[in-house]
């Protein structure tokens, strides 16, 4: 069987990192602002915001906060 593949992309990219769309203290702020969308819109989007910060969450790395684990 003969298959007419199309030629791979090719193009000129950038050496430099590129950056994250969010910092990952930026994606911390919005499940925080998501958490309290919950909490002020119990009928409307509230819920809906509620799951999209539960989902965003399980996504950011573990980070310890300034008060856990530090005899605080």
């Amino acid at each position: 069987m003969n298959y007419d593949t199309a030629s791979p992309v090719t193009g000129i990219y950038p050496d430099e990192p590129r950056l994250a769309l969010l910092t990952a203290a930026e994606a911390r702020e919005a499940v925080e602002l998501l958490q309290l969308l919950e909490q002020l819109d119990l009928v409307g989007r509230g819920p809906a915001a509620g799951q999209l910060a539960a989902d965003l969450a399980r996504r950011l790395p573990a980070v310890q906060w300034a008060g856990e684990g530090a005899g605080v």
